[in-house]
């Protein structure tokens, strides 16, 4: 039995670890991480909005540290499956934001972390912006400043692999009483995330196509009760599909 200066140094050290910064400060990165073995030591980066946001801690609760939704399964699948990858995920995504929000807070929450893997979900605000009037979120701003983000990135991460998710859209809640025009414009944004996928060699994750083939299954609310934020059984399906989609490409995911 250790003797009780022996167990108060060992609280104390505890005590210390306990405190670190670990979640709001930039991980280790090694400068050639995406041409080492298998993806070890990577950072898995997820940005957006709500949806990715999943009421996510902001402080050192790893109990929550990546929210509660699509990234939080992929993150406990990926660290229980494979320890010895040593992989990192970060979770950054805050509710209600846009493209433009993500630009004001791009430096210190995407390019600061350094991710090899920056998987980004953003439109549903932009479109919600859109059809209460406001003329500065049309889809070609929407293009030009996800555009802008990618290029930032690039200059200073060129290794990185982009995934880039659909925004998406099913026929509930109040989405359902505006559902033409939702959708439409829905439709465009997710028509620019497959055009920028192909232009900067991003894996493209097609949650749209997913929700709308799992409408054979069950109806609309069951997936997304509101229209735009996933169920539970919602959130499970992002999780499969984004897994499905990545693992094509990044074949140590599995």
């Amino acid at each position: 039995m250790p003797t009780v200066p022996g167990r108060r140094k060992f609280i104390k050290q505890l005590t210390a670890l306990s405190v670190l910064p670990v979640l709001e400060a930039p991980l280790p990165h090694t400068a050639d991480s995406n041409t080492g073995k298998e993806g070890e030591g990577w950072t898995f980066l997820f940005q957006g909005d709500s949806i990715t946001d999943g009421n996510r801690t902001r402080n050192n609760d790893w109990n929550h540290v990546m929210g509660h939704g699509y990234q939080y399964i992929i993150a406990s699948k990926l660290w229980y499956e494979l320890p010895e990858k040593g992989f990192h995920f970060l979770n950054r995504g805050i509710s209600g934001n846009k493209v433009t929000d993500l630009a004001a807070r791009w430096q210190q929450d995407t390019l600061d972390l350094k991710p090899d893997v920056l998987s980004i979900l953003i439109g549903i605000n932009d479109v919600s912006a859109g059809l209460k009037g406001n003329k500065e979120f049309t889809a070609d701003q929407y293009e030009q400043g996800y555009r802008s983000l990618l290029e930032q990135t690039l200059r200073q991460l060129p290794t990185v692999r982009f995934v880039l998710c659909e925004p998406f859209v099913l026929p509930a809640g109040g989405v359902k009483d505006r559902w033409d025009a939702y959708k439409t414009e829905v439709d465009q944004r997710r028509m620019i995330v497959h055009k920028l996928s192909r232009e900067y060699k991003g894996i493209l994750v097609e949650f749209q196509a997913a929700f709308n083939k799992a409408l054979s299954k069950a109806p609309a609310p069951y997936w997304i009760w509101d229209g735009v934020h996933p169920m539970p059984a919602g959130h499970e399906l992002m999780a499969r599909e984004w897994l499905r989609q990545v693992g094509r490409q990044l074949k140590f995911i599995r």
